[in-house]
């Protein structure tokens, strides 16, 4: 077999970890494990709904309400994920095409350009959204809708937050293979902050 038809490994075309990145993804990815029970329970309040208006004949404001607010954490939480995984559906032909130097460099002008500068507008402007809203004690404006409306509101900053989070946990694994900081983490979960020989050996081929 030629030299230009052996198999590239599957870790060569990913990022390296960090320290801080396998933390972050590990905790997000926990997470994101139990978030996942609340698509059931979304499912669950959508059929309950439906059973009570077409056979009962009742309609109930705080069921439809819960859904949309179930829906809203579901979203809000799987948003973080997607940077985790590289999962987000990327709107260019070119990026999948490149070589992963190439791919570190878009992820660190698109993190530190768009992505984390999104976060912090968002930030900024809902934390006074979730303020004002506590402050007044509001309620669901419909009758018999929920009340604690801010504390549905408190799920956009903290959505933003682990969003935030795992945007600057996948810009250290690009620094990591650009610049060889912070360093990266093996199989055995032991730092490379030196740049040792299998970090360099791993490095050169994640280049290639």
């Amino acid at each position: 077999m030629a030299r230009s038809e052996l198999p590239v490994p599957a870790e060569a075309e990913q990022l390296p970890e960090t320290r801080f990145s396998r933390a972050i993804d590990r905790q997000l990815e926990r997470l994101g494990a139990w978030a996942s029970w609340l698509w059931l329970v979304l499912l669950a309040l959508i059929a309950s709904s439906v059973v009570l208006r077409y056979v009962f004949g009742e309609g109930r404001v705080e069921l439809e309400e819960l859904q949309w607010h179930v829906y809203a954490l579901g979203f809000l939480i799987a948003l973080s994920l997607g940077v985790v995984g590289d999962d987000h559906v990327r709107v260019d032909v070119l990026h999948e095409r490149m070589p992963l130097r190439w791919r570190a460099w878009v992820e660190i002008y698109g993190t530190l350009l768009l992505l984390l500068p999104f976060v912090a507008l968002v930030l900024y402007y809902s934390l006074p959204f979730v303020h004002a809203s506590w402050a007044v004690g509001e309620v669901s404006q419909a009758p018999g809708g929920l009340p604690y409306r801010w504390l549905m509101k408190a799920m956009l900053p903290l959505g933003f937050v682990l969003l935030g989070l795992a945007a600057i946990a996948r810009l250290t694994r690009a620094t990591c293979l650009l610049f060889d900081w912070p360093g990266r983490v093996h199989g055995d979960g032991k730092g490379n902050a030196n740049g040792n020989a299998k970090g360099a050996v791993d490095r050169e081929a994640s280049l290639r």
